[in-house]
């Protein structure tokens, strides 16, 4: 199992940084086949071999996700695209 821990602080203010961190969830949700799940402020994120929630907050939007075995081995991969997406989302 692997774990991907991404933040990224953004001076958006919470309902606009959640607009797009609405637009990541998207993305992750086509791209990876997950399933997602909007409570409060938190998002739960599951498919098969993964497991994760993206929170967003007045200031910083953190994604946290576990990979199992075989997606562990692409665990830089999609670190680095969420990354990516959130610098792109955020900006």
């Amino acid at each position: 199992m692997s774990q991907i821990t991404v933040v990224r602080e953004h001076q958006l203010g919470y309902e606009t940084a959640r607009e797009r961190a609405e637009k990541l969830v998207e993305k992750l949700v086509s791209k990876y086949d997950m399933q997602a799940a909007w409570d409060g402020d938190t998002v739960q994120l599951k498919r098969s071999g993964m497991t994760g929630q993206v929170q967003v907050a007045a200031d910083t939007v953190q994604v946290d996700l576990t990979l199992g075995t075989m997606l562990s081995m692409m665990g830089g991969v999609i670190e680095t695209e969420i990354g990516k997406a959130l610098d792109k989302y955020l900006a």
